[in-house]
């Protein structure tokens, strides 16, 4: 007897293996092409839920930059005010309070604070999430003006000629500079460049810087001698000049550095 019986209907019919045979293969071809078919509706949705998703974090973060008040100001930080008070500067600056930092006009801010006369230059930023940050640079006085009249104030001058602040008293490391009666702006600037060239072993020597006009400065040295300087053109050559000259002598002329004059 043989060990493998057979069937005898797949013998006698053959044509029943080979129909389940395509029956098979017709039901995974229609699971393929509906797997495909999600397939590709998912990646369609997929990609519009991506779009949804980005347009809204983008409408999102526009909002909450320059709508809400998440992002608001809260204040005014100020770095490099020595001359100036914070208070001051935050004054001039004029930021509004409570509104969102992104709209800001820091340019605005910048013109505003600059108008300080103490100010050189002022650097405006946004100090994230909620202040507004101010970097001033002060001017520094090479020189304090004189006043016209008895009582007046010492006022502080950089050397672009600037009167920006004002002194109780003299300071020692600064020399004073004397005004005649038709030295203009201009006049004041170009004395400011002298005071402001000065070694710092010539300032010592002297008493006060006087300016006429632009081009007629003379320095007044303590014990009475008088330095004719001129403009403030060559003034490093003309500090070197003056000191290899004589000590002893009561006038200086050293307007063209070249062709010194002494006088006794």
């Amino acid at each position: 007897m043989s060990l493998f019986t057979r069937n005898p209907r797949a013998a006698d019919h053959p044509e029943v293996d080979s129909g389940s045979t395509d029956e098979r293969t017709v039901r995974i071809a229609r699971r393929r092409f509906a797997r495909r078919q999600w397939a590709r509706r998912w990646l369609a949705w997929r990609r519009v839920l991506v779009a949804a998703l980005l347009l809204g974090a983008v409408a999102g973060t526009v909002w909450l930059v320059f709508f809400s008040t998440v992002l608001a100001v809260s204040g005014v930080q100020v770095d490099g005010a020595h001359v100036l008070s914070p208070a001051e500067v935050r004054r001039a600056a004029a930021v509004p309070t409570g509104v969102p930092l992104a709209t800001v006009d820091l340019g605005a801010v910048t013109r505003r604070v600059e108008r300080l006369p103490a100010v050189r230059s002022a650097d405006v930023s946004r100090a994230w999430p909620d202040r507004v940050r101010v970097d001033v640079t002060e001017r520094t006085a090479v020189a304090v003006v004189a006043p016209a009249g008895a009582g007046g104030d010492l006022r502080g001058v950089d050397d672009s000629g600037v009167v920006f602040r004002r002194f109780p008293s003299r300071p020692r490391y600064l020399p004073v500079i004397r005004r005649g009666p038709h030295a203009d702006a201009d006049a004041l600037a170009e004395a400011a460049q002298v005071a402001g060239s000065l070694t710092p072993p010539l300032a010592a020597k002297v008493a006060f810087v006087r300016v006429a006009t632009v081009d007629r400065i003379s320095l007044e040295l303590r014990g009475g001698r008088t330095v004719l300087w001129g403009s403030a053109e060559d003034s490093a050559e003309k500090a070197r000049v003056l000191a290899v000259l004589p000590r002893r002598a009561s006038f200086y002329d050293v307007s063209v550095p070249g062709q010194p004059i002494i006088r006794k």
